[in-house]
């Protein structure tokens, strides 16, 4: 577990509300469904030294889409509510970083193919959990204490928990695409409009992680949607640039 997350978390907990009793009810109940496999390697062979992408369901998504279109060979670690207009364009992520909200149908079907499943175990989705027996490759998460199977990476919402698992396995560059943590919920997001004050508190706390992220991150960290303290803002035009 990351240096300090502790703090972190319970700081979560306390803003939110959250239960740290049902997160651990949650993480004990996916540790129990989950089988025991080699998919870590699997994931540091495919992050250590490169350059990732990670994608979110921000407003700027829907422009990033076409770019991400050209890059068939960067690894692509994805929040799930941006999984299904990734699938609709032809793009299958490597990682899927997920607490089940997205569009089940969707993760149902890319859970039979080559897709790494990281899984977030918490007090909201023990009733999901069950799904990820269809998932082909599937590795657990949590934000408490890890234990057996489940890690715990860092991280709050799927989007900056992808940013850690990047920078976890040792990524050489993190780049993000439709990671924008603004004042407005992207038309790909599965957010219900009552429930849009809160993603907004979601959306502000995994900002400040992952400036938090940038003061220790060993990746070079770069953003081509909104601007966050620690990340280098660059253009599409840049990505290029970038990549080589």
């Amino acid at each position: 577990m990351i240096l300090g997350w502790k703090k972190k978390y319970y700081e979560i907990l306390k803003e939110l509300n959250y239960s740290e009793k049902k997160d651990k009810e949650s993480a004990i109940i996916l540790n129990s469904i989950l089988k025991k496999t080699n998919i870590n390697k699997k994931i540091i062979s495919l992050i250590k030294g490169k350059t990732v992408f990670v994608i979110g369901s921000g407003p700027s998504l829907a422009s990033a889409i076409p770019k991400l279109k050209n890059y068939k060979k960067i690894i692509k670690i994805a929040a799930d509510s941006s999984i299904k207009p990734l699938v609709a364009n032809g793009i299958i992520p490597d990682i899927i970083v997920t607490d089940l909200d997205g569009d089940m149908k969707t993760l149902e079907k890319i859970g039979k193919t080559n897709s790494i499943f990281v899984v977030h175990a918490h007090g909201d989705n023990i009733e999901k959990l069950d799904i990820v027996k269809k998932f082909k490759n599937c590795i657990g998460t949590t934000q408490s204490t890890p234990f057996d199977k489940i890690k715990n990476y860092g991280g709050f919402t799927d989007g900056d928990r992808g940013v850690f698992l990047a920078n976890h396995f040792q990524a050489k560059k993190i780049i993000l695409l439709g990671m924008d943590f603004g004042d407005q919920i992207g038309k790909y997001s599965e957010t219900k409009k009552s429930d849009w004050k809160i993603k907004m508190i979601k959306l502000k706390k995994g900002e400040s992680l992952l400036k938090w992220l940038s003061s220790f991150a060993k990746a070079e960290l770069f953003t081509t949607s909104k601007s966050i303290e620690g990340f280098k803002k660059i253009s599409y035009k840049e990505l290029d640039i970038i990549i080589t």
